[in-house]
C-alpha cells in the first residue's frame, strides 16, 4: 500500500492529476461499453463472427491511424490532440445511445476506436516525455494504475447503471465525467508538452526503420503482433460468454471484470518501482505474459464449474444476485488475469519509452507498440469468434491461450539475446573513441 501511497502523491503534480484524468475517462468509458456490448450480443442475437467484429471494427481504425497519429503527435502540440480525443468520445456515446443493430454498432466501434487511439498514445507519450528520468517507470506505472481504478469503476458503476437503468442513462454519465477530463486537461496540462521531434528533422517511414533497427524493439513488436490475439479475444468474448452462455447480469459481469481490474490497479505501481531498479525489464513483460496464457486457459472451467459448485445469493441495495459456479470460475480467471498485466505492462511501456529516447521519436514508439497490437486486435476476434461459431466457446478461448504461449516462446528468445547484446556490444571498431 506505501506503492499504492506514492501513485496518489503524484496527484500533487496538476499536470500529472490532469493527465491521470484522461486515463480515468478513457478507460471507465471503455470497460463500460465492453460490458454494454455482451448485452447488446444478447439483445440481437448475434453470432461469433458478428460478435468478433464488435472487436476488430474498434481495431481496425487504429490500425489505419496510429503510425501516422504518433509522428503528428512527435512533431505538433499533444495538448490538442488529448482534447480533441475528449469531443470524439462524447460523440460515441450519443452514437451507442442511438443504436438499433449489429450493423450500427460496428460503425459506431469504429469512432470509439478513433478516439480511444488519441487518448491513448497523446496521454502515454506525454507522460513519458514529462516524468523525471530517474522516476519514469513511477510515473507510467501509476497512470496505469490510475487507468485501472478506472477500469475498475467502470466495471462496477457501468455495470449497475446499465444493470438498473440502461443504455441511454450510463452514456449520459460517461458523457460527464469526459467533460470533466476535458476541462482539467485544459486548465493544467501546460501547452505542446512533448513533441520534441523536428519534422524536417526525418521522415516517418526513416524514423521507424531506425527504430525497428533496435533488437529488443523488434522483439516487443512481435511479441504484441501475437500476443494481442489472444488477450483480445479474451477481452471480447468473456463478457459476452458470461452473458449468452450462463445468463448473468450487466452488475455481475462488471464484478467479474472488476476481479482483474483491482489486482492491477493495486499491483501496477509497485510493479513499475521495479522496473527502475532491475536491469533485466523483459523478464516482467516474460512472467506476466506467462501467467495470462494460464488464466486465458482456465476460463473454459466455467461449464464445469457452473454445474458443481452451489449458487450463491447476495442481496444489496433492496435486490439480489444469484452467481453460480460459472460466475466464481469465470472472476478468479479474470483476477488472475489481472495480476498477469499488472506485471507486464509497466515494464512493456518503460521498454518502449527507453527504446524511442534513442532516437527522440518516444511517441513513434508508442504508434509501433499500438499498431503492432492492433494487427492481433483486428484478427483474433473474428478468428477466434469463427472458431467458437465453428466448434464450441471454450475450443475459442483455448485456441487464444495457445497464441499467448507462442507468443511469450518467442519474446523470451529474441529479447534475452538482445538484452546481451546491449550489455555486450563487443569490441570497438579501430578508430572508436
Amino acid at each position: 500500500m506505501a506503492q499504492f501511497g506514492n501513485s496518489v502523491r503524484l496527484l500533487g503534480d496538476r499536470e500529472f492529476a490532469a493527465l491521470a484524468g484522461t486515463a480515468f475517462a478513457r478507460s471507465q468509458a471503455y470497460s463500460t461499453i465492453l460490458i454494454a456490448l455482451a448485452l447488446y450480443a444478447d439483445l440481437f442475437g448475434t453470432t461469433g463472427f458478428i460478435e468478433g467484429l464488435f472487436g476488430t471494427a474498434f481495431a481496425v481504425v487504429q490500425l489505419v491511424i496510429v503510425l501516422p497519429l504518433g509522428r503528428w503527435v512527435d512533431t505538433g502540440n499533444a495538448k490538442r490532440w488529448l482534447l480533441g480525443g475528449f469531443l470524439i468520445n462524447v460523440g460515441v456515446f450519443v452514437g451507442f445511445a442511438l443504436v438499433d443493430s449489429s450493423v450500427h454498432i460496428i460503425l459506431v466501434r469504429m469512432v470509439q476506436g478513433l478516439g480511444a487511439s488519441v487518448l491513448w498514445i497523446t496521454g502515454a507519450t506525454v507522460i513519458g516525455e514529462i516524468s523525471p528520468d530517474d522516476e519514469q517507470g513511477r510515473w507510467l506505472g501509476s497512470y496505469n494504475q490510475f487507468a485501472s481504478f478506472s477500469s475498475l469503476a467502470g466495471d462496477l458503476v457501468g455495470g449497475y447503471l446499465l444493470y438498473a437503468y440502461g443504455f441511454s442513462e450510463t452514456y449520459v454519465v460517461l458523457t460527464a465525467v469526459t467533460l470533466a477530463a476535458f476541462v482539467l486537461v485544459f486548465a493544467f496540462l501546460r501547452d505542446n508538452p512533448g513533441g520534441r521531434k523536428d519534422p524536417e528533422d526525418a521522415g516517418g517511414v526513416e524514423t521507424f526503420r531506425s527504430l525497428l533497427g533496435l533488437p529488443m524493439l523488434r522483439a516487443l513488436v512481435f511479441f504484441r503482433f501475437t500476443f494481442s490475439v489472444g488477450k483480445m479475444a479474451v477481452i471480447i468474448f468473456l463478457p459476452i460468454y458470461a452473458r449468452t452462455t450462463f445468463g448473468i447480469s450487466a452488475f455481475a459481469i462488471g464484478w467479474i471484470m472488476a476481479g482483474g481490474k483491482a489486482t492491477k490497479a493495486l499491483t501496477q505501481g509497485f510493479v513499475g518501482d521495479l522496473t527502475d531498479r532491475y536491469d533485466r525489464t523483459y523478464l516482467f513483460v516474460a512472467v506476466g505474459a506467462l501467467l495470462y496464457g494460464v488464466g486465458t486457459a482456465i476460463i473454459p472451467l466455467a461449464a464445469y464449474f457452473d454445474g458443481t459448485v452451489a449458487p450463491v445469493t447476495v442481496s444489496y441495495l433492496g435486490d439480489s444476485q444469484t452467481l453460480g459456479g460459472a460466475f466464481f470460475a469465470l472472476f478468479a480467471a479474470y483476477s488472475l488475469l489481472g495480476a498477469a498485466d499488472s506485471i507486464r505492462l509497466p515494464a512493456s511501456m518503460s521498454l518502449f519509452v527507453d527504446e524511442g529516447e534513442a532516437y527522440d521519436s518516444v511517441a513513434s514508439a508508442m504508434s509501433l507498440r499500438s499498431v503492432s497490437w492492433k494487427v492481433g486486435q483486428v484478427v483474433g476476434p473474428v478468428l477466434v469468434g469463427t472458431t467458437m461459431d465453428w466448434t464450441t466457446t471454450e475450443t475459442g478461448f483455448l485456441l487464444a491461450a495457445g497464441f499467448i504461449a507462442f507468443a511469450t516462446t518467442g519474446f523470451a528468445w529474441q529479447a534475452r539475446g538482445a538484452h546481451r547484446a546491449a550489455r555486450d556490444p563487443g569490441p570497438a571498431a579501430p578508430g572508436d573513441d
